[in-house]
């Protein structure tokens, strides 16, 4: 390069390269003091945008999760107290069999049940998560008799017909009704209930064995049969006043009752077996939405014993209680009931609408139980009379069975929705997070390597500079 005395171009393009230097130093410096490789867009623009949106899924999971830890524990309030009133439920239950077995503790019974009762209507009016009460109605799906001609009770829970349960107007339709098993006698006795039996002989009736001796008449078998009715559920009358015969009936309906019967000949002739299955009853029960559309379930069942209504319900523990009159026609009901729905909603994901719901259950006394007996609930039981003590430890049970089988979908919903989301979650923020990492995250070893070769070029580039300077001084000698 020719020399100028105006212009020192080799002072000008090594100080240009040691600003260069100097700049590359800085940034060396700056990715090795914060550990990212990326501290603002310049570094790199199209880097910046993905970790950020990495940044942003990354941040709205854990919020997530955060949401879902919010709703366990919201869960476990539930859990806990529905866990009582189970404890209590059984207390009810036990002090009923007692009244049942001694009716003299009867009035002491009566009054620990009522403590009971008391306490479960205290859980359920005041268990309270963050201002929000969970087990008295408010926070759930519950449906109310609007046609109590038809319906004498309706429970709903969260799930119809495989979907959250809609708000909207309840309709049954019952396809088929239940019949009672019924078993008659192949034996035809032509002096009624006065004829006798020429031998000694023995019946079975659903376990139960009863002897006939030789000249005992029907009459007196038909006593025996009915007197043990309670523990077979079995009852006898006669079909006529002569050439008549012994008819035996179930006194509930529904599949699971049956009659199974053999004897010696006293029943049937020269003796045999016999096994009658009763009919469930059908119904089709279906719930519209307000705003179109409809849900609906097939419910079966029968009528048990000392029930004054056809009980019928589906596999997830829907159930509604049918009048005698509405249980004993095949007829459609339309508006039988109100069903609403406040169910708690939980934002269990990172985007809009990955939410999940679940109505909790009213666990007030007069909730539970009601489909044991038509009219009555746990809040009604009363054992200071042997009728009432036997209905309330029917009450008791179905009251446990329902309340175990909501602990059921607590648990299941805290499992397999909340827990089984926080853990996919765990696992899709660790994996963003290491991609995340892979942009960001400074290479320190590399960096630091870089770094001790940029401070040697800058070294070079000072010595550099100073020479392009001196340059002048030298050139400025051969003036004259």
């Amino acid at each position: 390069m020719d020399y100028s005395m105006t212009t020192n171009l080799n002072a000008m393009m090594a100080n240009y390269y040691l600003n260069q230097t100097n700049q590359q130093i800085a940034l060396a410096t700056q990715r090795l003091s914060t550990g990212l490789a990326i501290n603002q867009p310049s570094d790199k623009p199209s880097g910046f945008v993905v970790a950020t949106g990495y940044q942003s899924q990354i941040d709205s999971m854990n919020q997530a999760i955060s949401n879902i830890q919010d709703g366990n524990n919201e869960m476990k309030t539930a859990s806990s107290a529905v866990s009582q009133i189970t404890s209590l439920i059984d207390t009810i239950q036990t002090s009923a069999q007692d009244a049942l077995g001694n009716p003299g503790n009867a009035a002491a019974d009566q009054s620990a049940i009522t403590d009971a009762i008391n306490s479960i209507n205290n859980i359920a009016n005041n268990t309270i998560y963050n201002g929000h009460n969970l087990l008295n109605g408010t926070a759930g799906v519950s449906a109310a008799v609007t046609n109590s001609s038809v319906l004498s009770n309706a429970s709903v829970g969260s799930t119809f017909d495989g979907q959250n349960t809609p708000a909207g107007t309840m309709s049954v339709n019952v396809t088929q009704v239940a019949a009672a098993a019924t078993l008659v006698s192949t034996a035809t006795y032509t002096l009624g209930t006065n004829a006798t039996f020429a031998t000694s002989g023995s019946m079975t009736i659903n376990g139960q064995t009863i002897n006939v001796t030789a000249g005992q008449s029907v009459q007196t078998l038909l006593n025996s049969i009915n007197s043990l009715s309670s523990t077979t559920g079995v009852t006898a009358n006669f079909s006529g006043t002569t050439n008549g015969k012994i008819v035996l009936s179930q006194t509930t309906t529904g599949s699971q009752y049956t009659i199974n019967e053999s004897d010696t000949g006293v029943f049937t002739s020269g003796g045999g077996s016999s096994n009658v299955v009763e009919q469930n009853a059908i119904a089709t029960v279906s719930i519209q939405q307000a705003g179109g559309g409809s849900v609906s379930e097939t419910m079966t069942g029968g009528q048990s014993a000392g029930a004054s209504g056809l009980q019928l319900s589906d596999n997830n523990g829907n159930s509604v209680t049918l009048t005698p009159s509405a249980g004993g026609t095949a007829s459609n009901y339309t508006n039988v009931a109100s069903v609403t729905n406040n169910a708690s909603t939980f934002q269990i994901g990172a985007n809009p609408g990955q939410t999940a719901s679940f109505a909790f259950q009213n666990m007030q006394a007069n909730n539970l139980g009601t489909s044991a007996i038509a009219g009555q609930s746990l809040q009604s039981i009363n054992v200071t009379s042997s009728g009432g003590a036997s209905n309330a430890i029917q009450i008791a049970a179905a009251a446990l069975t329902q309340v175990t089988s909501y602990a059921a979908q607590i648990g299941s919903f805290q499992n397999n929705v909340l827990t089984a989301t926080q853990t996919y979650l765990t696992n899709s923020v660790a994996n963003l997070q290491a991609s995340y990492a892979s942009i960001m995250d400074v290479n320190v070893a590399q960096e630091s390597t870089n770094l001790s070769n940029l401070q040697n070029q800058q070294q070079d580039g000072v010595a550099a500079l100073y020479a392009a300077n001196n340059q002048m001084s030298i050139y400025s000698k051969l003036l004259p």
